[in-house]
């Protein structure tokens, strides 16, 4: 199953017909000619559903409709077992950017989470599952497929958020705290916490 985010809702593209429960199912010969978007955007539709055993040639058809930016990020966890969370347009959020060229995926996650967060001494335990959102921006929808890896830090120093990029705030969140913070992160980040 692979889920595509539009705000809070997915694209949801399955073999299995028990994952599109409450979707909007469509054909996937459908994909190209309808407007996905358009669809996601009214209130009765919760999610679309698309049933297909070719989930990576719908993938396809999907980033010729929306070009793909490669990005990766991190969970950093603490001693502590303490989440490191930054804090951007009103929404809690994992540290993420894209990726630059000549840099493989683990280089970009590391090199961004340093950069948004002011986080030093961190490594990489294990690649997470890959999320993916579509955004606007200069008024043209792109995919955003990112790459998240489970890093470590026993850095203890001061955090700086990356003013330039919008961040506010970045803080070590306990698991005790998690419950009021996660309704106000995105989808997709609430997939690698949960």
């Amino acid at each position: 199953m692979l889920q595509i985010f539009y705000k809070e809702k997915p694209i949801i593209i399955s073999d299995k017909k028990s994952d599109l429960k409450n979707s909007l199912i469509i054909d996937s010969e459908l994909v190209q000619s309808l407007d996905l978007l358009a669809l996601l955007t009214k209130k009765k539709v919760n999610s679309i559903g698309i049933l297909s055993k070719k989930v990576d040639s719908l993938m396809g058809e999907l980033k010729k409709k929306f070009p793909e930016i490669i990005a990766a990020g991190g969970k950093v966890i603490n001693k502590k077992s303490e989440i490191l969370f930054i804090y951007r347009n009103k929404k809690w959020d994992l540290p993420k950017g894209k990726a630059e060229k000549n840099e493989n995926i683990s280089q970009t996650a590391l090199r961004e989470v340093m950069e948004e967060t002011g986080i030093k001494n961190l490594s990489i335990i294990r690649p997470l599952e890959k999320t993916y959102h579509i955004f606007k921006r200069g008024g043209k929808n792109y995919i955003k497929s990112t790459y998240w890896f489970e890093m470590k830090s026993d850095y203890e120093g001061k955090l700086k958020p990356q003013k330039k990029e919008g961040i506010s705030r970045v803080e070590w969140i306990g698991i005790e705290n998690l419950p009021s913070i996660l309704p106000k992160s995105y989808a997709n980040i609430r997939l690698l916490i949960d």
